[in-house]
């Protein structure tokens, strides 16, 4: 199993209704993109980081190296925002090379500050979702909203082959190690490209007997999952409600006053 599905399974807020883990992640999400706040975005992400980690029983750990994956490509991305080359140095710092200057200015770091904090607070948001609910159960929510019932077929086969693939792969290069393969970088090149054909042809035969099978089933063009029923719990509609009214206040004061 991918490693987010299995600590999914394994949450103790999985059992907690969906469509209350939805909505709180999704609207906080929207406030956060709205606003761009860096206050807002260290408070969510504090939130977020304590209900997945203490309350959903996350390993802290796990939940620290989830979050590090995107930093490191949110950080590489805002070094061309934040690095200029110029003649004329700016007042956050300048390196001279030459008769040019690396520098950048202090607008351009908040800007960059701000975008960062706004990235990671919303990844926390996916992932409070993505960590505490199963793939069913956001499907199940998504019928419920009236989602477009092919985007919801596509999503679950794309979920399902996800498993093949790395189910296959997992077992090509198994056999690839077991013959001494990868022992140098041009066998590696050789192996990774064996891999990756044996990968395409086999899932291909995969994915026509998983149809197959669908179709000697009775598959009339809609997939039927079972979905558990959920208790609502007042307590949690309640919070999330003076939770996300808080934040739609802080959103109108941040307008009002920019």
């Amino acid at each position: 199993m991918i490693v987010i599905d299995k600590l999914c399974y394994l949450s103790k807020l999985r059992y907690v209704n969906p469509i209350e883990k939805f909505a709180f992640a999704v609207l906080t999400l929207i406030f956060l993109v709205v606003s761009r706040s860096i206050a807002m975005g260290v408070m969510v992400l504090i939130l977020n980081g304590y209900l997945t980690v203490r309350l959903g029983g996350i390993p802290s750990r796990r939940y620290v190296h989830l979050m590090v994956v995107p930093l490191t490509f949110i950080v590489l991305s805002i070094l061309a925002i934040i690095i200029n080359i110029s003649k004329v140095p700016l007042e956050a710092f300048a390196i001279p090379v030459g008769s040019y200057y690396i520098t950048s200015g202090w607008d351009n770091i908040m800007r960059c500050l701000q975008l960062v904090v706004t990235a990671m607070s919303s990844v926390s948001c996916l992932y409070f979702l993505a960590l505490n609910t199963t793939m069913t159960d956001i499907l199940g929510v998504m019928r419920k909203l009236y989602c477009p019932k092919l985007m919801c077929e596509l999503m679950l086969l794309i979920y399902r082959f996800i498993f093949v693939l790395l189910d296959t792969a997992y077992h090509i290069k198994t056999a690839q190690t077991a013959r001494l393969g990868y022992g140098t970088y041009k066998k590696s090149l050789n192996d990774f490209s064996s891999l990756v054909q044996t990968l395409f042809i086999r899932s291909m035969k995969k994915s026509n007997a998983l149809y197959d099978s669908m179709e000697a089933r009775g598959y009339d063009g809609e997939i039927n999952v079972l979905e558990e029923n959920y208790p609502i719990s007042k307590r949690n509609v309640l919070l999330i409600t003076l939770f996300e009214s808080a934040l739609l206040l802080m959103v109108i004061w941040i307008k009002l006053k920019g």
